[in-house]
């Protein structure tokens, strides 16, 4: 009876996790969850099917348009269409000493499946991020076989509990270094201090190997000189018992 109640306890403890499990994590997201701050970064959206008797057919992804991004190129994936729509600013910006006009506010996927039980991703390569923020949010709506459409649209809020239909951020971090090339020059620097190293190492032993062989030189000579000086004595010597 005891070992009934403890198995029937471990099971729903498990049935629970497994909820709890869902809940929290079957939403579209973006990955990796950060990127550097006015740099440029491949994104991707992660969208999970939730629902066990239809299929998504349809993902579209809008764009702040207070955060104009003048550089979005989508990755063909297999069975799906991308639509790439954009818009005119209201304040040109200026990237690469080009004047740009218009930005990309949605880009959507359709004609494909993912089926119950299976996700998909779709990769996105955006820039120039944003200098002055530390995070975008995409509002993103999931569209399924049976016509139902499930919005991916709320904003979390700090100190709140993750609202049920949370849209996908990126987080957007600062720049490591003096600028987006600090990890190329600390990379370079410590190239150099490597070969500088090795450099020493080589004449060292380069030092050791000369004196070594001047060692040898020595030993070699004496061993010469001692090796005549016997000869000569023992002539010596020969002619005086003579």
């Amino acid at each position: 009876m005891k070992a009934s109640r403890v198995s029937f306890a471990v099971a729903l403890a498990a049935g629970t996790v497994l909820v709890l499990s869902g809940t929290a994590f079957a939403h579209v997201g973006v990955q990796p969850g950060e990127a550097t701050k006015g740099g440029y970064a491949t994104i991707n959206f992660k969208v999970p099917n939730e629902r066990d008797n239809a299929s998504t057919t349809q993902l579209e992804v809008n764009f702040p348009v207070d955060q104009p991004l003048t550089s979005v190129m989508p990755q063909d994936v297999p069975g799906w269409t991308v639509t790439v729509e954009k818009s005119k600013l209201d304040k040109p910006l200026t990237v690469h000493g080009k004047q740009i006009n218009e930005a990309v506010t949605k880009v959507t996927w359709s004609g494909g499946k993912i089926e119950p039980g299976k996700f998909q991703q779709f990769p996105l390569s955006v820039g120039k991020l944003p200098e002055n923020a530390d995070q975008m949010v995409f509002k993103a709506i999931q569209t399924y076989d049976n016509n139902e459409v499930v919005r991916w649209i709320e904003e979390a809020k700090e100190g709140a509990a993750e609202p049920q239909n949370p849209a996908p951020v990126l987080k957007l971090t600062a720049a490591k270094g003096d600028d987006h090339h600090g990890d190329a020059k600390t990379d370079q620097a410590k190239n150099a201090d490597k070969d500088a190293k090795d450099a020493q190492h080589g004449h060292d032993e380069a030092a050791d190997k000369d004196g070594s062989d001047t060692t040898a030189r020595v030993l070699g000579i004496a061993g010469i000189v001692i090796g005549l000086g016997g000869v000569a004595f023992g002539v010596a010597s020969r002619r005086r018992s003579a």
